[in-house]
């Protein structure tokens, strides 16, 4: 449901409890206001990141309820890193409503009370508890079941990716030192035959003492095809004329280790990309994405991820502000600003259909139409990454038609709606 200004402010009635919390790593500190932001509270209440902690929590809420004859209780936080996550399961298990604040928004009226800029742990939740009070906040969103699953994954897979990146520099920068030609033989340096080579003769030297028919026996032993004497032949010449270090057994045990580094991250990416498969599938009509030439497992994965059920929105345009691609104007009196995407939002997200969204433009003739009809228009025209997010906007619609009620992808039906009929005749 998309809360308006109006529809929070009248949630905080004279029957509500409000309570901020200034979340920590191990320790909390609240304080309680009535509806009016009048503290009830002498002190800052402090409870730790345990059951014992969120029990004592409880009761003081329970305590300042009775006080109160209080119907309702809003907690309000910030989203302090992943800290709040098990308060607000705990919360939730509980029936009480936690509600998220803008920490920019924290910082920027922390002055108001006080005139000071000092930032305390006692002084937080106060500020936190009167944006409250002014319907300054939002619900957060916990993804579970199917979509837990796939925000974990996403994760994972990010991470892993990175990682192994990481270990492709560390091997290209040792070959550079000690090997330099090989990257003149192997245009792709992961070839299987070309790592299996340095599993077992790293360095120039051992290359030339391995020799030809010794290369080609040891491709031959690991049933390695297209490979062979020729190759072989290559490798050993470049190693003779090699003009790198001289290296020895700390350079061999340098390099094996991050082959082995290597390897090992391979394989978690194989891993995790078979579980993320499998995850996304059980979405429903998750596999009417993928008939859409361009957008792959992976594309479909990290939208569902960032985006959780989808329905839980109201219009594609929710999706498109949660991504930060809704547009922003800095205008004043005759002056009229550029207007930009606000970058608001999941940033991932935005990354997402933005990666996408290139080789789409290069591969699916629909979506070229559409970005070449933003590009080209008569009337305000855009330039490139203006008309990739335009096209990136309209992916969300198409994402969010077929999530929600089922239909298939339909080509035609995506010319149509962009550029209409008599505007093209004209």
């Amino acid at each position: 449901m998309d809360y308006t200004q109006n529809i929070k402010i009248a949630q905080v009635t004279e029957k509500t409890l409000v309570v901020g919390v200034d979340i920590g790593s191990e320790t909390n500190f609240a304080r309680a206001f009535n509806w009016r932001g009048q503290e009830l509270s002498k002190k800052a209440f402090h409870f730790s990141n345990s059951l014992e902690g969120f029990q004592g929590f409880l009761e003081y809420l329970g305590r300042y309820r009775t006080i109160t004859s209080a119907e309702q209780i809003i907690v309000g936080c910030e989203p302090t890193g992943h800290y709040w996550f098990n308060l607000a399961r705990y919360l939730n298990q509980q029936h009480i409503s936690l509600t998220l604040v803008n920490p920019y928004h924290v910082k920027q009226i922390k002055e108001l009370d006080d005139n000071s800029p000092k930032k305390t742990d006692q002084k937080d939740p106060k500020t936190i508890a009167k944006l409250v009070v002014d319907g300054r906040y939002s619900y957060p969103y916990l993804p579970e079941g199917i979509y837990a699953d796939l925000r974990e994954a996403v994760s994972s897979r990010d991470r892993i990716v990175k990682e192994l990146n990481a270990a492709t520099n560390r091997i290209k920068r040792w070959l550079k030192i000690y090997f330099p030609e090989y990257l003149t033989v192997y245009k792709n340096f992961s070839a299987e035959s070309g790592l299996t080579l340095l599993e077992t003769a790293p360095l120039p030297k051992d290359v030339v003492k391995l020799g030809a028919e010794g290369i080609n026996r040891l491709w031959r032993d690991k049933k390695l095809r297209a490979v062979g004497m020729k190759r072989a032949q290559t490798l050993v010449g470049a190693a003779q004329n090699s003009i790198g270090l001289d290296g020895g057994a700390c350079a061999r045990m340098e390099v094996q280790l991050l082959l082995e580094d290597y390897r090992a991250k391979e394989a978690q990416l194989e891993r995790v990309t078979a579980v993320l498969e499998a995850e996304t599938l059980k979405v429903p009509y998750a596999e009417k994405l993928l008939s859409i030439k361009g957008v792959g497992l992976i594309t479909v994965a990290g939208f569902l991820s960032e985006v959780g059920d989808i329905r839980r929105f109201d219009s594609p345009k929710q999706i498109q502000k949660l991504a930060g691609l809704e547009l922003k104007e800095n205008s004043s009196g005759k002056h009229r600003g550029r207007s930009s995407i606000s970058k608001r939002g999941r940033k991932r997200l935005r990354k997402i259909l933005f990666q996408v969204m290139l080789p789409m433009i290069q591969n699916n003739a629909e979506f070229r139409e559409v970005y070449q009809y933003f590009r080209t228009r008569e009337k305000n025209p855009l330039k490139g990454k203006q008309a990739i997010v335009a096209a990136s906007c309209k992916l969300i619609r198409v994402f969010y038609a077929i999530l929600k009620r089922g239909v298939d992808y339909d080509p035609q039906k995506l010319r149509t709606d962009i550029i209409r009929p008599e505007l093209a005749a004209a």
